[in-house]
């Protein structure tokens, strides 16, 4: 402590010293002033009457002179040093950040959730930065960069609070976009502001940490310029940030860099990555089941809400959802129980807060009833192929109530986390795709434009299981996209005509594709034709009620005795 009051001793002195030089010779002056006043008075005293009617006279029109010269040249000079102390010409190197102390961020291990992986690795940092003696003293060497990966939301800016509070550091936050502007130098000279800054409140504090989000706004790979000057100030900073970085192995400072992307890692710079610089990376993902469950807990505790609420099934509904998608669910749950006039959240609200983040708000367009029943039709025969051909989701909600850009929606839900798709699992999503034209051609004996989207996503997993996945019935395996688009390109670049795929090769995948689709089809009308009177009956229901939830469509499967398939081993 005694050590660290010093150097703050001497870092004033060494920041201030023109300031407190001006103030010594101010008071040196003053006095002298004050000396010369007492030998004038004693003077005046002694002088002749005349003499004394003169002088005044002639000091009186002095002092107006000087009176009036004042009074122009104080406002101008006023505003010349308030210019030079804003930063006058260098205002536009100036980085602007001013230094938070880690234990006034405030952000404790306990309040990261939904990163257990990701907190453990930031933990395992704090103790090296913290237990800098133990490292030394086995001729380890700290860390210097710290490169965090991983979706937005997910919480890496939230990570990096964490570990300036846990460490007790200061803590300097910048986006990469700060340090780039149009004149051509400026980004650089802000990188040496930056790690100036940093260095002073390291000597002084014993450490510090430069936080730079969307690290790819200035650590993207390097290029030639094409002759406008924006990319030579792009290469200019990087290389001065990348300078910096190396510059803190000459003395022993105490400085972790930590950079967050959502960019791939191909993406940076390749010296950015190298041992020494960027060489410790925590790749934070989406939040597992278990984790999103304790999210819910988390952010519910801030809100008042209903006792009957189920974390769980939150959990289940919420798959893929980052952290902050769970944060704004609340959020908005919380909102529309305002607009309720309710006096907690429940259930309800958090469910029409989904539908309303997920899908939209609700527009208010007025249907025929011809249109209400094509739309019921259309969406029970997607919610119907759902049920019994693609077990690996649920039907969570449908409606027919016109949302975003869709006039009607059946929403499904995950039974569990896939990361891995099967074949039997895109199988299951074009035949959903498909139950809505198979079922207004069964019912309506007319199909509708609906369909446009639900063809498009049919035609697109078709297509990619084929010519990427190697799923078709004819074995052909390979990435056959990756050729079609080589074949593009070096037509258009190279002008010459020249093919990587033979046109029976071409001719065939194509036919696979045509197979996947109309074996799809073929399937959805058979059920529909076989569950007509359960087609027509969740049509009516949607007709009488515009929505359904998940709990009232199981009722009506229950009604005709349905029960899920069983999911795949």
């Amino acid at each position: 402590m005694h050590i660290m009051n010093k150097r703050k001793i001497e870092l004033f002195f060494k920041f201030h010293w023109i300031a407190i030089t001006i103030a010594f010779l101010t008071i040196i002056l003053g006095i002298s002033f004050l000396i010369f006043l007492r030998n004038a008075i004693n003077a005046w005293a002694t002088s002749e009457s005349y003499f004394k009617k003169a002088t005044l006279a002639q000091y009186g029109i002095f002092f107006y002179i000087f009176l009036v010269l004042q009074l122009i040249s104080l406002p101008l000079s006023g505003a010349l040093w308030l210019w030079m102390m804003r930063g006058g010409y260098m205002k536009f190197t100036q980085i602007g950040k001013k230094a938070v102390e880690g234990k006034d961020i405030r952000i404790h291990w306990q309040d990261v959730i939904g990163m257990e992986e990701a907190k453990e690795e930031a933990m395992e940092v704090v103790r090296l930065v913290t237990d800098r003696a133990r490292l030394q003293a086995i001729g380890g060497k700290i860390l210097r960069g710290i490169l965090m990966i991983g979706p937005p939301g997910c919480g890496k800016t939230y990570l990096a609070k964490a570990i300036a509070t846990e460490a007790n550091m200061p803590f300097i936050a910048m986006s990469g976009s700060e340090f780039i502007e149009m004149f051509v130098g400026v980004g650089a000279s802000r990188i040496r502001k930056l790690f100036k800054q940093a260095q002073q409140l390291a000597y002084v504090e014993g450490g510090c940490i430069i936080f730079i989000d969307e690290l790819d706004a200035v650590g993207a790979q390097r290029a030639v310029d094409r002759g406008f000057g924006g990319q030579t100030e792009s290469n200019t900073t990087l290389n001065q940030l990348l300078i910096e970085m190396d510059g803190l192995k000459e003395k022993d400072y105490n400085i972790i860099i930590i950079g967050a992307t959502n960019a791939p890692e191909s993406f940076l710079d390749r010296a950015l990555l190298r041992p020494g610089r960027f060489d410790r990376k925590i790749y934070v993902d989406l939040p597992n089941l278990e984790e999103r469950e304790k999210l819910f807990e988390y952010y519910l505790k801030e809100i008042k809400y209903d006792a009957s609420i189920d974390r769980k099934r939150l959990a289940r509904l919420t798959v893929g959802n980052s952290p902050a998608d769970v944060a704004n669910l609340i959020r908005e749950a919380a909102l529309i129980t305002i607009r309720n006039r309710k006096d907690s959240v429940s259930m309800k609200e958090i469910s029409e807060a989904y539908d309303r983040v997920e899908m939209g708000i609700k527009h208010k367009v007025v249907f025929t009833q011809s249109d209400r029943e094509k739309i019921a039709y259309h969406e029970a025969g997607h919610a119907i192929a759902m049920y019994f051909l693609a077990p690996h989701a649920d039907v969570f909600k449908a409606t027919i109530l016109a949302r975003g850009g869709a006039l009607g929606f059946v929403m499904p839900q995950p039974r569990e986390e896939i990361h891995v798709r099967t074949k039997e699992q895109y199988l299951g999503d074009i035949k959903v795709s498909l139950g809505s034209y198979a079922a207004e051609k069964l019912k309506l004996k007319v199909t509708t434009s609906g369909v446009s989207q639900d063809f498009r996503t049919a035609m697109w997993y078709a297509n990619n299981m084929v010519w990427k996945w190697g799923m078709g019935q004819s074995g052909l395996i390979g990435d056959y996209s990756m050729l079609a688009s080589a074949n593009e390109a070096y037509g258009v670049f190279r002008g010459a005509e020249i093919s990587y795929i033979s046109e029976d090769i071409r001719k065939q995948l194509n036919n696979d594709v045509r197979h996947i689709l109309d074996s799809c089809l073929k399937e959805v009308e058979e059920l529909l034709a076989r569950e007509s009177a359960l087609l027509d009956r969740f049509a009516k229901e949607l007709l009488a009620k515009d929505e359904l939830n998940y709990d009232e469509i199981e009722n009506i499967f229950k009604e005709f005795g349905k029960s899920r398939p069983s999911l795949s081993p």
